[in-house]
């Protein structure tokens, strides 16, 4: 993180505190116009191991997984409103064939996308090496936020103390 003197595990840690709670994240590649297309998708991780992956089951058939083999890069984008918490990750996206992973992440929720289970031919194991991660975390509460941008709004001058913001660099 740009502000602090973290330890790559520890800074690791922390982007995996930010997320591990959010459900679903914005998935977005580029098609072949060079457009941007988000969908939601799950995150499969139980946390971000020395390899700083995340990990995701699709559609074989699927534009993202199509998409991705074009152009590898990608961007998952988190947020939880209730907690003032934003992350967005840059990372390079293939498909992988590992049965063990699979196995290892499989879980109801998927297989009602994929009723076939851990062996459903349509399914593909999809692995995002994170290289960057932003993230916005707000810790005021909401009046104080609101005082901030109101006092903003009146002198002119942009908010302040308004969260921590950080990088993260994986590569």
């Amino acid at each position: 993180m740009s502000t602090s003197h973290e330890t790559p595990a520890e800074e690791r840690d922390h982007l995996w505190s930010l997320i591990k709670d959010i459900r679903f994240a914005m998935f977005t590649t580029h098609d072949t116009n060079g457009h941007l297309h988000s969908r939601p998708m799950t995150t499969q991780n139980k946390s971000i191991n020395e390899d700083h992956t995340l990990w995701f089951f699709m559609s074989r058939k699927s534009d993202p997984v199509s998409e991705m083999t074009s152009d590898m890069n990608v961007n998952v984008a988190y947020a939880d409103t209730d907690k003032d918490s934003y992350v967005s990750v840059s990372g390079k996206a293939r498909v992988v064939d590992d049965r063990a992973r699979v196995e290892q992440l499989w879980n109801k929720m998927a297989e009602a996308w994929f009723p076939g289970g851990p062996n459903d031919p349509d399914l593909a194991l999809v692995r995002v090496d994170i290289v960057h991660a932003d993230y916005w975390d707000v810790k005021e509460n909401k009046l104080t936020q609101l005082f901030k941008m109101a006092k903003a709004a009146v002198t002119g001058h942009p908010p302040t103390g308004m969260g921590e913001h950080g990088s993260v660099r994986m590569d």
